[in-house]
């Protein structure tokens, strides 16, 4: 079953932020390809998207419609409604991300 892939605005943000500060405190060529590998991600989406698994984050307050993928240390954290799935964003896992999640996608 293919699904249709929904990226939410908030994404494009949390993209160009991480690309921003892996230019500014690495490389352009380090900021290219992991840019590429969280588009990747998130296009393939599209096939099985069930294979991630819920944040503990979020398990912890009983909140399981939500899952994640990894691309260490970033994390895709989407939803999956009938045949679509919305990209809700894209996170570095080194944060402090229960209040972030929360406010996100609890809202």
């Amino acid at each position: 079953m293919t699904y249709q892939v929904i990226i939410i605005h908030d994404v494009q943000e949390d993209l160009f932020d991480i690309y921003r500060y892996i230019l500014e405190h690495d490389s352009d060529r380090k900021a290219d390809y992991v840019l590429g590998k969280l588009e990747e991600i998130c296009n393939t989406l599209d096939q099985l998207p069930e294979r991630g698994h819920i944040p503990p984050e979020l398990r912890r307050i009983s909140v399981s419609n939500y899952l994640e993928l990894h691309f260490k240390p970033y994390r895709v954290i989407y939803e999956i409604e009938g045949k679509k799935v919305f990209v809700h964003c894209v996170l570095d896992g080194r944060r402090d991300l229960q209040d972030l999640l929360e406010r996100r996608l609890l809202r």
